[in-house]
């Protein structure tokens, strides 16, 4: 099995690894980002219907190789597929069987990480990163054989803890060495460092990607990120059974009182292929409700992926500077 650490450190220009974005991260997304010097990443189940997912893997597989080869100089980072490992998730042995047949070198797995999706990756000497909120779930996915950890903490986009950085972090830490990526509020280069001077090796960053050209998010949910502020974020569990961060202003556009939509039941969660046609399909006012982290106040424009890592890197340089002369 590869370090992890040591193979993206080589292969990445600053320590960031893409977040999974729902209905946003398709091949394009994860091809730039990728070429960008990034970790690009996507959910299994935005590739629909399911004999999709190895189109996808072999377009971006293909699309990184010859890149890289016309490209030597450059550092291309590898992709990375997340497996949402819920009972009701009927596609996940046919996604596992996709990936282990192609070497997918990085699964994210999210609410479990079972021992069959770990051990299948490892037969083939990749490595599994699982997302979680907490230090119960951070030690039951280590117990199930994940390799690192994403803490997933306040302010982050989507399904988000509530816990401080500050917090988890240290806590982690205490227990296991091993590889850590951070989630919560990460838009700028600045932030990234931050996340390395808590302890982590990388930061996962989501929400600054929905606003650039080659995200699959409407026009309007990404002029929302560009002119929304932290203060237009609501936390519920409302849409999905699991608390998550969502734009205020999509919620009331869609005709919802935000204050009625604050709660909701793990119950709710579905993962199935008809489930998931029916949320993209129907007439339901939830399926225009779009999430955000809260560091979307540093997101003015909408760019290409490449632009937006390059100020990421420049960001990221200029803080180690500043530090360096205190």
């Amino acid at each position: 099995m590869m370090d992890i650490r040591e193979f993206l450190k080589e292969n990445t220009r600053i320590p960031v690894i893409g977040a999974p974005l729902f209905t946003v991260s398709y091949p394009e997304l994860v091809i730039a980002q990728c070429k960008a010097g990034i970790v690009g990443s996507f959910p299994a189940l935005n590739a629909r219907p399911a004999d999709q997912l190895e189109v996808w893997i072999e377009k971006i597989s293909k699309e990184l190789k010859e890149y890289k080869e016309a490209n030597p100089q450059k550092k291309v980072a590898p992709f990375a597929v997340n497996q949402i490992c819920h009972s009701s998730n009927d596609r996940l042995e046919h996604d596992m069987e996709v990936c282990v047949k192609h070497k997918v070198p990085i699964i994210i797995t999210s609410l479990r990480a079972p021992k069959f999706v770990t051990e299948a990756v490892h037969s083939y000497g990749g490595v599994v990163m699982h997302d979680v909120i907490n230090i119960r779930h951070a030690k039951k996915a280590l117990s199930e054989g994940a390799d690192g950890l994403i803490l997933v903490c306040a302010g982050a986009g989507g399904h988000a803890g509530t816990l401080s950085p500050f917090a988890l972090v240290r806590e982690v830490r205490e227990f296991f060495d091993g590889p850590i990526a951070l989630s919560g509020s990460i838009s700028e280069g600045s932030s990234v460092l931050s996340a390395l001077a808590l302890g982590a090796d990388f930061a996962y960053v989501g929400t600054k990607f929905i606003a650039t050209e080659e995200a699959n998010a409407s026009p309007g949910y990404k002029q929302m990120i560009i002119d929304s502020t932290a203060d237009d974020i609501m936390y519920s569990a409302t849409f999905t059974g699991v608390n998550g961060n969502y734009l205020r202003p999509s919620v009331e556009a869609a005709g919802l009182n935000p204050e009625e939509h604050t709660s909701g039941s793990k119950d709710d969660m579905n993962f199935s292929t008809s489930a998931i046609a029916k949320k993209d399909n129907s007439s339901k006012a939830w399926k225009d409700i779009w999430g955000s982290g809260q560091g979307i106040g540093s997101i003015k424009d909408a760019p290409s992926v490449q632009t937006a890592v390059d100020q990421m890197v420049s960001e990221y340089e200029d803080a180690k500077s500043r530090l360096d002369n205190f």
